[in-house]
């Protein structure tokens, strides 16, 4: 038995040995098993697996089983993953709900700051004993929070809740007052004093605003200019981590200016776009996990079994710092006339704490009391480092279960109209490589993101002659491209290359087969096949077809227009095809969150104010009363080059149609050359997906009539 015994410690200490492990590809090998195998294990156990890479962390650190060592790779990653939540967290802000709601956040971000500084100061004083600094300092580590669970919400749907966003924005007002007052202790033991303030204030303010008019010109620079999937990531990464490095060099900590740097760049990554869609990937799958793996790395289990007194104090700052966050989360609830599930969800997002409250931690460890005393001892180190288990365990929980109740609570109270009856399916018309990314990039953001079935389809029309097989070739390579653009966006699109001896034949025969509802398509560009405005085939196609069709013409990026200006005729609210034109362009407006400004009459104005305020409340708009057609070319005049113009036509014999809109071509060319332009035809028969035929309306229309040619003849005789 003691031969076995000895050969079993033997055995042993030959693969302790082993550990922990120094090897980088080893390391990193570890590091993917646990964040595959995790989220796996925590779902059996009905835990977030939030938890999950906290606990496996403790587990495999230093102060665990030692297999890993805390190297610089998870002080590199671990920072790249802190900053990521708080730049996903800034990006992902509702920024008029923010301008809107200006009051809630400060009042939330006052008292979630305040209520658990003041309790744990009151605490740390009387209780455990504390001096005045040192109380400040650990009231201080309370106020501020992580928002360690941030990725359950984006698991859910949630990030633009308002519970969500009143707690992210007053995360970071908490945050900031924090790092203030932490700045401020920290000056008071050097000899610099109260002459450090003005300092401090002047460069925070030249960052702020330094930030704030420069990043968005290098962004509208640089996305115009550079269409590069990989050079537009390396790109936000670079800006992120410049705001970062410029907000720890002027005395704050990185993580405010990540969050700035997302608020900055909000406007120019739409939520669907591929682009988006990569940030939030490689974070949540790479970036985010380590920095929670290394959270755990630095947490001490043993230090419970030390003595009572860490016990105590590790029970006494979790209990008045979570107790604070909560108190001030349900008052706000309360103050806002919020549900509960919305308090819960306040409470949940904020009552973490993690890397900033090791921060501000190691920052009292370098404050110096007296000769070989510093401000922060070995018991409130491991006391905090312990609080930040327990407040991680705590928030996920909560969070988790507080997403679950306002998804189930929206899914009860849908509204009357049910998503999945709605017969939206685009068809995207496509022929020239150059702007094909651009429409698709479009029907992204247009499309209704609740309907799970197919709502793309992608199609190519080639002339059925003797180019038919290589023109047949380059569309099948075109589509598939645009397939794999919008898979980056999580996308499925149905695709179909189609010969036809009739172009806007093969459009309509395609848009019957796929059961389409409207179709978006380039504005004809090459002036060299065809000298018309509208082509060679558009017309037959909005004349033969009775459902919305949207042209389009961009000079520029989607996503870095700010204004999108829409002209609408009058009666247009009498079209049958109303609601979905005006669904397309707030849904625009509302991702690329750029202001949109209607132009037309009273009567048409008041219908479109009431339906965006009920349906996209988030929705800036601007309304403007253009008493008659004729004053579309006046309109060029306040026409930037990052402004987008949008013309509700009409077809000939319908309710909106004037005889104005003959003469739109020749406006269009002369005032608004070079500048981005949509044109779209509504719905006219409603549902209908049949073309009506009959002997009073013509089946085929000339751009201009000969009317049109002898009135232009005359004018010129005249001059």
């Amino acid at each position: 038995m003691t031969e076995n015994l000895c050969t079993f410690a033997v055995e042993m200490r030959m693969i302790a040995a082993y550990f922990p492990i120094t090897d980088p590809t080893l390391i990193f090998f570890v590091v993917l098993l646990i964040i595959l195998f995790a989220p796996i294990i925590m779902s059996k156990l009905r835990i977030p697996h939030i938890i999950g890479m906290v606990l496996a962390g403790v587990v495999i650190g230093h102060y665990g089983l030692n297999i890993l060592e805390r190297d610089m790779s998870f002080e590199i990653l671990g920072s790249v993953g802190l900053y990521y939540i708080m730049f996903l967290a800034g990006l992902e802000m509702d920024m008029e709900s923010l301008k809107k709601n200006s009051r809630r956040f400060l009042i939330f971000g006052l008292l979630t700051c305040f209520v658990p500084l003041i309790l744990t100061y009151i605490m740390a004083r009387t209780m455990l004993g504390y001096s005045g600094t040192a109380s400040f300092l650990l009231g201080c580590i309370m106020a501020s929070n992580t928002l360690i669970a941030y990725p359950i919400v984006g698991r859910y749907g949630l990030q633009r809740h308002s519970s969500v966003q009143l707690s992210v924005g007053s995360s970071m007002i908490s945050l900031f007052l924090a790092l203030v007052m932490i700045a401020a202790l920290s000056a008071s033991f050097e000899a610099a004093g109260w002459a450090f303030w003005p300092l401090f204030f002047l460069k925070l303010a030249v960052f702020i605003i330094g930030s704030a008019f420069l990043i968005p010109k290098l962004a509208r620079y640089f996305l115009r200019r550079y269409s590069d999937a990989v050079m537009q990531y390396i790109f936000v990464l670079a800006v992120m981590f410049l705001s970062a490095a410029l907000s720890n060099l002027i005395g704050l900590e990185g993580i405010f200016g990540a969050f700035l740097a997302g608020l900055i760049l909000n406007r120019y990554i739409p939520k669907v776009s591929p682009l988006m869609n990569r940030i939030e990937f490689i974070g949540n799958a790479v970036f985010i996990p380590y920095f929670l793996i290394g959270v755990g790395m630095l947490i001490n289990v043993r230090t419970l079994f030390m003595g009572g007194n860490v016990i105590w104090i590790v029970i006494l700052i979790a209990f008045f710092g979570t107790f604070g966050k909560a108190v001030a989360a349900y008052i706000s609830s309360l103050l806002f006339r919020l549900p509960q599930r919305d308090g819960n969800m306040m409470f949940g997002l904020t009552s973490a704490h993690a890397a900033g409250a090791i921060a501000m931690v190691m920052v009292g460890m370098r404050l110096e009391v007296s000769p070989g005393i510093f401000l922060v001892d070995n018991h409130m180190l491991n006391g905090v480092i312990m609080m930040i288990l327990v407040t991680c365990i705590i928030s996920t929980l909560m969070t988790q279960h507080a997403s679950q109740q306002i998804t189930l609570h929206e899914k009860a109270h849908l509204e009357a109209e049910d998503p999945k009856t709605d017969d939206e399916k685009i068809l995207l018309c496509v022929k020239y490589p150059d702007i094909a990314p651009q429409l698709l990039t479009l029907a992204l953001l247009i499309r209704n993101q609740k309907l799970n079935h197919l709502g793309l389809v992608g199609l190519n029309v080639v002339y059925d002659d003797q180019n038919s097989n290589k023109g047949r070739e380059q569309g099948i390579r075109l589509l598939e491209q645009l397939q794999q653009q919008a898979s980056a966006s999580e996308v499925q699109m149905q695709t179909q290359v189609r010969l036809a001896s009739n172009i806007a034949n093969g459009i309509k025969h395609a848009f019957r087969e796929f059961a389409c509802s409207e179709i978006v398509m380039g504005m004809h560009v090459h002036t060299d096949i065809s000298p018309k405005f509208w082509g060679e085939f558009i017309q037959s196609l909005y004349n033969g077809l009775n459902r919305q069709i949207i042209l389009t013409r961009f000079v520029q990026p989607l996503n870095t227009l700010r204004r999108i200006q829409v002209c609408v005729p009058s009666r247009a609210e009498f079209e049958p095809g109303f609601h979905r034109w005006l669904e397309r362009l707030s849904r625009l407006a509302e991702q690329l969150d750029c202001r949109i400004q209607f132009h037309g009459r009273q009567e048409s104005l008041v219908l479109i104010a009431e339906y965006i305020n009920n349906r996209h409340p988030s929705v800036r708009t601007e309304y403007t009363q253009m008493g008659h057609w004729n004053e579309l070319p006046r309109l060029a005049t306040s026409m930037a080059d990052d402004h987008l113009l949008v013309v509700i036509s009409a077809r000939k014999g319908t309710i909106s149609y004037k005889n104005a809109i003959e003469r739109l071509p020749d406006e269009l060319q002369k005032y608004y050359s070079g500048r981005n332009l949509m044109i779209i035809f509504p719905d006219q028969y409603g549902h209908q997906k049949e073309d009506r035929m009959s002997f009073t309306e013509a089946q085929h229309h000339e751009e201009s009539s000969v009317y049109d040619a002898i009135l232009r003849w005359i004018s010129k005789k005249r001059l």
